[in-house]
């Protein structure tokens, strides 16, 4: 449970609840993106050439972006919406550091 204070004093108080639509897909995309990387290391280990594990390593590159946007908009649909309704501008400002982070 936390506050926010509205620019009119206003105190609201409330939780974040987190229930995501995409959670077990998103849990079986990251099974698989593990096991992609044990089979790239295993690839090094073997001495395999470089431009196979460079493409390898580009596949599972693409894949953890696409996880990435995923949780970014299952995060848009659920927590962001409940954010904008209780005015949590904290959430909304998490929001625009992860997005930063997220494209760089």
């Amino acid at each position: 449970m936390h506050e926010h204070t509205l620019d009119d004093g206003t105190v609201i108080s409330h939780s974040h609840t987190h229930t995501h639509t995409q959670t077990k897909a998103v849990l079986n995309r990251m099974a698989r993106l593990i096991g992609h990387l044990n089979s790239t290391r295993k690839m090094i280990e073997d001495g395999r050439d470089c431009s196979e594990v460079l493409i390898q390593l580009s596949a599972v590159d693409a894949a953890i972006k696409a996880v990435g946007r995923i949780i970014l908009r299952d995060h848009i649909e659920h927590c962001i919406v409940d954010a904008v309704k209780t005015g949590d501008t904290a959430e909304i400002e998490k929001l625009n550091r992860a997005i930063e982070q997220f494209i760089r």
